[in-house]
């Protein structure tokens, strides 16, 4: 099933499990757009709560993955109002991706600049082409890459972050994998293949045990270390009176394969 929502198009496939966000707007290098950005908020929020639904893909249409947000609605022919409301929605999707209870991979195959650079770093998983390439010019243009620094200074080592930010010089497909902006990098004609793997074993497992999980990795990645493993410890027990958390340990004790309920119900 696809579906068109002005310049993206999701494929619903897997029976459902799986969602393909597509940025179809190759002619303007899939920029991120008011417009744009809004139908990626929307395409990402829809359904998100259906048991079905476990993973979501974010690919793109055309030799540029994004270049980031569209210079033209950013010139002083539009107010700042207008500006506050771009990168404000922009910072939204972006938050928004880490908060959503399903794993969100970026399957990158080309150029991603700018806040396009800022999207694949938001993601939990990224998986790139040999070609593809990494980079935040914005200082070039005399306009710093100020809100997709968050991002990268969360994915990168600071000095490698901020010589990207300062240059403006894109970062190869290999460099981007050694410094762990992306997850892996594979033949362009392999990118489906391994970005389909990743997504079906993702589909094996329960999907309230990887929401919890999900949830609980962003939360304590912010805390300091006892914090962290005091919040942890106490999810570990919760995610035990799951329905799924017994499910699985009596599956494994039974050597058996599990049957999710995915679900948020515990254990009765």
């Amino acid at each position: 099933m696809a579906v068109m929502t002005l310049f993206i198009v999701t494929l619903v496939v897997f029976n459902g499990f799986y969602r393909n966000i597509i940025l179809n707007n190759p002619r303007k290098r899939n920029a991120l757009s008011l417009s744009m950005l809004q139908s990626l908020r929307e395409d990402l929020l829809h359904d998100v709560k259906s048991k079905d639904l476990r993973v979501i893909v974010i690919s793109a249409e055309g030799p540029v993955f994004c270049s980031g947000h569209d210079l033209k609605e950013l010139s002083s022919e539009d107010d700042v109002k207008h500006h506050s409301q771009v990168f404000e929605i922009c910072a939204e999707v972006m938050t928004l991706i880490q908060k959503l209870p399903v794993p969100v991979i970026a399957k990158v195959n080309g150029l991603a600049t700018a806040a396009g650079c800022q999207l694949v770093a938001s993601c939990d998983i990224a998986v790139a082409s040999e070609k593809s390439q990494f980079a935040t010019p914005g200082v070039n243009i005399g306009l710093f890459c100020s809100t997709p620094a968050v991002a990268l200074g969360r994915s990168l080592p600071r000095k490698v972050a901020l010589e990207m930010l300062f240059t403006g010089e894109p970062l190869s497909a290999q460099e981007a994998l050694m410094h762990g902006l992306v997850s892996k990098v594979v033949p362009e004609d392999k990118l489906e293949e391994e970005t389909m793997k990743i997504s079906r074993k993702i589909c094996e497992s329960s999907k309230s045990v990887l929401a919890l999980g999900k949830a609980t990795f962003y939360r304590q990645i912010t805390q300091d270390l006892d914090t962290a493993y005091r919040m942890t410890a106490q999810v570990m027990v919760d995610n035990l009176t799951l329905r799924d958390g017994q499910e699985g340990i009596e599956a494994f004790i039974q050597k058996r394969k599990p049957v999710w309920s995915h679900s948020q119900d515990e254990k009765k």
